[in-house]
């Protein structure tokens, strides 16, 4: 029997074919596509699931290519994961795979890569795969402008104190500085030393003139938005270092410490994107501070008031006190990013190809 082969190929864009078609991850249009989402999201349009696949760290440690970095991961976490995002839109379909493992930088490679599979949602033919290491970070950034709007919404300004140096956070600077403009008064950036907190200063000038490099916390309890984007083992900063009404924006593994979970479930609000797949993936704080205790997150949450992510930023209702917001990647935001990125290519080339056949121009003519 003859197999329908009409699928395939799909369209296969890469980075370099969206920079050749002059096609950037323009944060503040991502900003609004993420909005548009969480929209979405609250109303039932828009689904997803996250799994996540860790193979046994022993097994690495003991290849001779990697045994003697070992040392160098006593207070960073190794993030050796293969992780896969399946999301369902109104139109269309996506999965994203990711495979990461933080020891790749000693080969001179990315920490993660991912790759970005679109699909017709009522056929679920595939249609276009893209390579989504620079989407997936930009993606994530959508979280933080989110955030730090919702903030502003009771003051003129915002000072932020952001914890991580890598890819994620860089894309995070970019889309703060983009997003929130002349509201952005300090942005405070703690890496691992000095010198990459220099480094990353430096790498978001002139685009963020406000960031300024920090090798201590004692900025954070001037910080209205706290934002955790490291890859820290344990938390980066203590409770009594933060002011009492912060709002911590969390994105990465076990940053937050326990006294300052605490400290807002007694008095201001916990949020997450999606309660039960922070839950689930139990790799995060706030999740780790219930399963530390035997219990669950997803089995407490609804009694402590965790609220949604959607209803809390883009529905702006801030609530009372300080704030804590989990974040565990939704794969919606991989689909309506994506999405927008496909489709913009379609009609910058389609764009081309006129230009291309249209008679007065010198190279359809020459032809």
């Amino acid at each position: 029997m003859d197999r329908d082969r009409s699928a395939f190929p799909p369209l296969l864009i890469s980075s370099a074919d969206l920079v050749q078609a002059g096609i950037a991850l323009d944060p503040r249009v991502l900003h609004d596509r993420a909005a548009q989402m969480w929209r979405d999201f609250g109303a039932g349009l828009s689904i997803g699931k996250k799994s996540v696949l860790l193979p046994p760290e022993a097994e690495l440690w003991a290849s001779a290519s990697y045994a003697t970095l070992r040392d160098q991961f006593g207070e960073e976490r190794l993030g050796w994961k293969l992780s896969a995002l399946s999301a369902i839109g109104p139109r269309l379909a996506s999965v994203k795979i990711v495979g990461a493992n933080a020891a790749n930088r000693h080969f001179g490679l990315a920490r993660s890569f991912s790759t970005i599979l679109l699909l017709d949602k009522f056929t679920m033919r595939p249609i276009c795969l893209l390579e989504g290491t620079d989407i997936s970070a930009a993606r994530t950034a959508t979280y933080a402008t989110l955030a730090a709007e919702s903030v502003l919404a009771e003051r003129k300004t915002i000072n932020v104190f952001l914890f991580g140096g890598g890819p994620i956070a860089r894309s995070i600077g970019l889309a703060l500085g983009a997003v929130l403009g002349v509201c952005l008064e300090k942005l405070w950036v703690r890496t691992r030393s000095r010198q990459t907190a220099e480094a990353f200063a430096r790498s978001l000038q002139p685009s963020v003139a406000q960031v300024v490099p920090v090798t201590d916390n004692t900025k954070l309890t001037q910080a209205d938005l706290i934002i955790t984007a490291s890859n820290a083992k344990s938390p980066v900063f203590a409770a009594h270092e933060v002011a009492s009404d912060s709002v911590v924006l969390h994105l990465a593994g076990d940053e937050t410490p326990a006294e300052h979970l605490t400290h807002v479930m007694q008095n201001g609000t916990l949020v997450c994107d999606d309660l039960a797949m922070v839950s689930a993936r139990n790799s995060q704080s706030l999740a780790l501070y219930f399963s530390r205790r035997g219990s669950t997150l997803e089995a407490e949450g609804q009694a402590l008031g965790v609220r949604d992510f959607a209803g809390h930023v883009v529905g702006r209702a801030p609530g009372r006190g300080p704030t804590h917001i989990t974040c565990v990647g939704l794969p919606s935001l991989d689909l309506y990013v994506a999405e927008y990125i496909y489709e913009t290519y379609v009609a910058a080339s389609s764009l081309r190809t006129s230009m291309h056949d249209f008679p007065g121009n010198s190279a359809a003519t020459h032809e």
